[in-house]
């Protein structure tokens, strides 16, 4: 399985709405179908409504998404392991 971030618009009544989504797939057609199915049940928006501008195959440690994170058990907080300062 990879990580890939698509990028693109969707319209929601009569707005265009950008977004940016990240999921994990086995590949690029298939992190197609799970964009165009997460649009459709998450907002009804049919598929010829829903515009991929861009789709590619991501780093998962570049990922904020909780689905991403917890498939691959990356972390995108790398404060973590900084000590922490105080400052006077």
């Amino acid at each position: 399985m990879k990580a890939f971030r698509a990028t693109g618009s969707f319209r929601a009544g009569k707005r265009v709405q950008p977004y940016s989504v990240d999921v994990v797939a086995a590949n690029k057609d298939d992190a197609m179908e799970r964009v165009l199915s997460n649009f459709g049940s998450r907002h009804r928006v049919t598929r010829r409504f829903v515009v991929i501008d861009d789709l590619s195959e991501i780093d998962p440690s570049e990922s904020t998404a909780p689905r991403v994170i917890a498939h691959f058990g990356t972390s995108s907080d790398h404060r973590r392991n900084e000590p922490k300062t105080e400052e006077e």
